[in-house]
């Protein structure tokens, strides 16, 4: 009962353009309606992802979209949760459709995002983490990735030739995706001769910024069953919050608890989103075909494998060397190449997710095709405890 239908996908290339994120989002709606075969007319409810540069005052997202469709009177929403933006955006449509408020919806996020890494926007905020983080630690996202990965090597072995396969590996698979910014193949002598970031992670081993947009028309499953055979269902989005204790390093925060004090909880954050997955859709991690995950860093890829259950803790690294995370594996993991490939749009990417399950279910993913894909999880994490994970089936 709680299923809505991607009746459409479409996306806006990533790279560095030049242009208004509004002209990417543009561009992924209407293909995203294209293969909808609907008119924008015929959308009903406005979902965006919010972006907060290109020299806009505030947080701009769904109106700005629609405006540039062009006014129809559609309800609209905007979402910001960070990195998590576009999956909110899918929540606040799906929920809308489930409402009986609406039949079919599109969402969409895009951005422009600035050369190098991330910075807070301007100002003094002393009560906001991220400004504090910045101010106090002088700690840009690179510095988290390398303490992350610094965790997988001394917790669980990992190697820093085991981060470069994750490079090679989402660096093969975006070769195939002509939606992908960087399309080159590496090897793991190129990744350890690229400049060291934050050790013991290199450049070929962290995400770019990028341009670029996506957007899914969302439906009911009776507006479906009039304009599609083969529909493809969301089956779960998990947005839910951190619990206490958390022991573990969260951007922006270090941690809000000492381990030494109190036990850790049964499961982190970010395994939490995936199990509330799991338990909405019915489903767990032994029916996945495919997943789409965060990978900010190469070493972060790995603990997204673990926090989905596809393995155990410190496993991930074995199930790379052994090739089950490739696309001829038993659980392909970024077939789209992944950030690795794209960079970050910061609100279009759990939108892109969303697409690249999309067309691996649909079967349409050309030479990344995943064998007959099923089931696909995605795995999302913004600042201030947001965080997504999305379930779509077939």
């Amino acid at each position: 009962m709680n299923e809505v239908v991607v009746l459409g996908a479409g996306m806006h290339p990533w790279g560095k353009w030049g242009r208004s994120f509004v002209e990417y989002g543009v561009k992924a709606a209407q293909d995203a309606l294209a293969d909808a075969g609907l008119d924008w007319r015929d959308i009903q409810y406005v979902a965006g992802a919010d972006t907060i540069r290109n020299g806009y005052p505030g947080f701009v997202a769904g109106a700005t979209f629609a405006q540039a469709l062009g006014w129809t009177g559609a309800r609209v929403s905007s979402s910001y949760a960070a990195c998590a933006s576009g999956s909110q955006a899918i929540a606040n449509a799906r929920a809308h459709i489930l409402a009986g408020l609406a039949d079919v919806a599109l969402v969409v996020g895009a951005d422009a995002a600035p050369k190098g890494f991330f910075a807070p926007v301007g100002g003094d905020r002393p009560d906001d983490p991220d400004w504090v983080r910045f101010a106090v630690l002088g700690a840009t996202n690179p510095t988290y990735f390398g303490l992350y990965a610094r965790r997988r090597i001394d917790l669980y072995g990992a190697t820093v030739e085991d981060f470069a396969r994750v490079k090679v590996k989402n660096a093969k698979n975006g070769l195939h995706n002509p939606n992908a910014r960087y399309r080159k193949a590496f090897t793991p002598e190129q990744v350890a001769a690229s400049p060291v970031v934050a050790d013991p992670l290199r450049l070929m081993d962290i995400c770019a910024t990028s341009d670029g947009g996506a957007a899914i028309v969302l439906c009911s499953k009776e507006f479906a069953a009039r304009h599609t055979t083969r529909p493809v269902r969301i089956s779960a989005v998990s947005t839910v919050t951190p619990t206490f204790p958390s022991a573990i390093i969260e951007m922006p925060d270090i941690a809000t608890d000492s381990s030494a004090a109190v036990p850790p909880g049964d499961l982190s954050f970010r395994a939490s989103l995936a199990h509330a997955a799991y338990e909405e859709a019915g489903l767990g991690p032994e029916d996945l075909s495919l997943a789409e995950v965060y990978d900010l860093s190469t070493a972060l890829e790995s603990d997204w494998i673990e926090d989905l259950a596809i393995c155990g803790r410190g496993e991930a690294e074995k199930l790379l060397r052994d090739g089950e995370t490739e696309i001829t594996g038993r659980i392909p993991v970024n077939a789209s190449g992944g950030l690795a490939s794209f960079g970050e749009a910061v609100p279009a990417q759990a939108i892109a997710q969303v697409c690249e399950l999309t067309w691996q279910l649909r079967g349409c993913a050309g030479a990344r095709q995943v064998p007959d894909a099923k089931v696909g999880i995605t795995a999302n994490q913004g600042l201030f405890g947001h965080g997504s994970s999305v379930v779509v089936t077939r």
